[in-house]
């Protein structure tokens, strides 16, 4: 067996909620004669997702969401599967990586799966001959929907997107879990630095920002949390953590991991406060976060060595991890969020798909929620794969629940 068929599964023994699914959609064949179009990371755990809709009868067409965070021997491995063609390749310049998204948009698809909203922003802009084919679409990232929200307000976005981050199986197993440990592993392996007693600065409170400081605090770290939202910043300083500007942070910090999804968090007002040998990454979908550009053109000179860009100012060195790329996955050993956390992320991307292949053409152009009962469904099927039980309202309970009458 070749080394990605080895990955894929790895990947599918630990995935029970999607083989639970793909056993279902074997059977109904949800997207029979519908094309799927995907930018996501392509590596093992994505490969069960496109398996997963290759048995619902979707024909798939594939490509990276990153220029760095695809496996090569994965995307080769799909290139096998019935109904599957992948055109992800890591390290692909700007230049190919747009070339393999029209590649995916040259297919028709009717639904769109995006990790960062690239597919959608393409039929939007440069390929909107493909706007009649597509009823509708599926985005994972903060970053993805906060552009998607973005491009509703303003009535440009032309068909339904359910916000597959949005929903709480997304945001407590994914976003906290998967990110925190995700993050700090590849960091760990790419630097093989000590976490315990390093004064670690997280920047964003969000559902990943906390996972990832509560993870840095597990390993013995002193965290410091950086934001712009009052509320968070108090939420942080509620559990516990330092807050502070990233301003005053810069010249405290040993590591630096930026979680917001917005441009411009860590700057050349900020390099320079900081100690000889801190190390920056980012755990934030698109390279914005740090300025990388400002550091290339500052340094006295660089260093660039499995993962790690050394910047040279003024004597005092400055370590960037996978060029302020997504540190989970574009480091050379980056594997991602953890398996059992993409089964059920997955889970959700499958059955919001299913739904947009039932019911998108009912639905108005915008972003739309995930069904609740979907995200439910994806937790019942992870309790039965853990052989957990959980309580059920009584009838009294529900009645009570469901009245204003009944008091003390």
């Amino acid at each position: 067996m070749e080394s990605g068929d080895l990955k894929i599964a790895w990947a599918r023994q630990y995935m029970p909620v999607l083989a639970s699914i793909r056993k279902r959609f074997i059977e109904e064949k949800p997207f029979s004669g519908m094309t799927v179009g995907m930018a996501l990371h392509v590596e093992a755990k994505t490969a069960v997702l496109v398996e997963t809709l290759a048995a619902g009868g979707a024909g798939v067409h594939i490509t990276g969401c990153n220029p760095l965070s695809t496996q090569d021997d994965v995307s080769a491995a799909l290139n096998t599967r019935d109904r599957v063609h992948s055109y992800a390749r890591r390290g692909a310049s700007v230049e190919e990586y747009y070339a393999a998204i029209d590649r995916v948009l040259d297919a028709r698809p009717a639904i769109t799966i995006d990790d960062g909203m690239d597919l959608i922003y393409r039929i939007h802009t440069e390929r909107q001959d493909v706007l009649d084919s597509v009823i509708g679409g599926c985005e994972e990232t903060t970053t993805g929907i906060h552009r998607l929200r973005a491009m509703a307000r303003d009535g440009a976005l032309e068909f339904p997107v359910i916000a597959v981050n949005d929903t709480p199986m997304k945001h407590f197993f994914d976003n906290v879990h998967g990110t925190g440990e995700s993050a700090l592993a590849s960091i760990m392996i790419t630097t093989n630095v000590l976490i315990a007693g390093k004064r670690f600065v997280v920047a964003g409170y969000g559902y990943c920002g906390r996972g990832l400081a509560r993870k840095a605090r597990g390993l013995g770290a002193r965290v410091i949390v950086t934001e712009v939202d009052p509320r968070r910043a108090l939420e942080a300083h509620m559990d516990g953590f330092d807050v502070m500007t990233m301003n005053e942070a810069a010249a405290l910090g040993d590591i630096f991991v930026t979680t917001t999804g917005n441009a411009g968090i860590i700057t050349g007002q900020h390099f320079p406060k900081m100690k000889d040998g801190a190390i920056l990454a980012n755990a934030g979908h698109f390279n914005v976060e740090i300025d990388v550009a400002w550091l290339a053109s500052h340094a006295d000179s660089t260093v660039h060595r499995d993962g790690i860009d050394t910047y040279m100012l003024d004597g005092m060195a400055v370590h960037v991890l996978a060029e302020g790329r997504l540190v989970n996955l574009a480091t050379p050993k980056g594997m991602g969020h953890p398996v059992e956390v993409m089964d059920l992320s997955f889970a959700v991307q499958a059955l919001s798909a299913e739904f947009i292949a039932k019911h998108g053409r009912d639905l108005a152009p915008g972003v739309h929620d995930v069904p609740s009962a979907i995200d439910e469904e994806v937790a019942r099927l992870k309790l039965a794969a853990l052989g957990l039980s959980i309580d059920r309202l009584t009838p009294e309970q529900e009645t009570y629940m469901n009245s204003w009458a009944i008091g003390t």
